[in-house]
């Protein structure tokens, strides 16, 4: 118990922070210190203002950039980024938590981290492994989705709720891992695995919640990178926040900024597509009755046609021209032949007149050599010579017994 004589002073909590506070600003080396780290955990609210911690490799301090203060950067800040900053030592009353406040920030090289990740990045890529044909299409309306995430964060919750409330039939497997922490590569890369050799998953999603570089470090290792890139099956990365991006998410098939919108993004919602199935069903609805409706008014035009409305009376009509046309044809045909058997028989008497028998008839005859030459001159014979005489009723064998000019 506290003595009667010897009164000892209580301070309210407020108090004994303030008190601190007051005391760090009074000292002038705390006012304007200069401080090298890597920064980590980086977050800027709507406020403008930033926050962030900076560490080096065996401790790590709060830090806090106001807005007026941060629009003067000429170099964005980012995680992974070595600085040297100025600023000063305080305590924030409401938390009693001892922080820096920035005033000046010039980056001196890149984090340990952050370089890496560049070093890994840029590896990957002369591999090929970030190319856009590589990247594997995925499905339009998948029956099987499977998650690699852990069981006890917010992620998988959300991604459940998404996934369910957009498609309630759609069968979810879920292979647990851990996200963060020494044993994450390793536990992610195995539950790809499992997924890939469990058979009927259509695409995978794997996804945690946001945190700070050290926090999604997992996702930034070559294992989970090399294993979502032999994955044969679609894989769809959902890690951290919109503005955090790892070398999971280059290798994946697609990346979306949130567990959340990767679980909206692999599967459909149901209402809408019900919405356009019914759509597309009453186009085509409205699109055969208009048919219908067009097709009857050409039938209709055409029951009004003659032919339709008194058939047999075209028919018979139509009958007796055809037999007028029957025996028209053939008059023209009968007349055509007769008219070429009286050229014939002309041609066959000119022929018959310029005959070369019709002279043997008037006592004439027609002398050849054993070659069937005709002879027309006695140069042509020699004395012994056989020839053949044709008379109009038949033929002399002879032999020249001489040749007289």
């Amino acid at each position: 118990m506290f003595s009667r004589a010897e009164p000892v002073k209580c301070w309210q909590v407020s108090e004994l922070n303030n008190y601190l506070k007051e005391l760090l600003a009074s000292n002038p080396f705390l006012s304007n210190l200069w401080v090298k780290g890597e920064i980590s955990n980086l977050r800027q609210p709507e406020s403008g203002h930033l926050f962030f911690t900076l560490k080096d490799r065996y401790s790590s301090i709060r830090a806090v950039m106001f807005r007026s203060r941060a629009l003067g950067l000429r170099v964005p800040l980012r995680d992974g980024m070595e600085v040297l900053l100025r600023a000063s030592l305080s305590i924030y009353e409401r938390d009693g938590i001892y922080q820096l406040y920035v005033e000046e920030v010039y980056p001196v090289g890149v984090g340990d981290l952050h370089r890496a990740f560049e070093m890994l990045k840029n590896q990957l890529e002369q591999e090929g492994l970030f190319r856009p044909e590589r990247k594997k299409k995925l499905p339009y309306l998948p029956q099987r989705v499977g998650l690699v995430t852990s069981l006890t964060g917010a992620a998988i919750r959300d991604m459940l709720t998404i996934l369910l409330k957009r498609f309630p039939c759609l069968e979810i497997v879920v292979a647990p891992a851990l996200v963060q922490g020494a044993g994450a590569p390793d536990s992610i890369a195995r539950a790809l695995e499992l997924l890939n050799r469990f058979g009927g998953v259509d695409v995978i999603i794997v996804a945690r919640g946001g945190g700070s570089l050290e926090e999604l470090w997992a996702f930034n290792t070559e294992k989970v990178a090399r294993s979502i890139a032999n994955s044969k099956i679609p894989v769809v990365t959902g890690v951290g926040h919109e503005t955090d991006f790892t070398i999971a998410d280059f290798v994946a098939d697609l990346r979306a900024p949130t567990p959340t919108a990767a679980a909206a993004t692999v599967v459909p919602d149901y209402r809408e597509e019900m919405s356009k199935l019914a759509l597309k069903l009453n186009r085509a609805r409205r699109c055969l009755e208009s048919l219908l409706a067009e097709k009857e008014q050409q039938l209709q035009g055409i029951t009004r046609y003659s032919i339709l409305a008194r058939p047999e009376q075209v028919l018979a009509r139509k009958s007796q021209q055809l037999d007028a046309f029957q025996r028209q044809l053939k008059t023209v045909i009968e007349q055509y032949f007769q008219e070429r058997e009286n050229k014939l028989a002309l041609q066959f008497h000119k022929l018959d007149a310029l005959s070369p028998l019709k002279v043997l008839q008037r006592g004439f005859s027609l002398c050849r050599d054993q070659g069937g030459r005709v002879i027309t001159s006695s140069r042509q014979v020699t004395v012994g010579q056989l020839l053949e005489v044709k008379l109009k009723d038949g033929r002399l064998d002879c032999r020249v017994v001489g040749v007289k000019d």
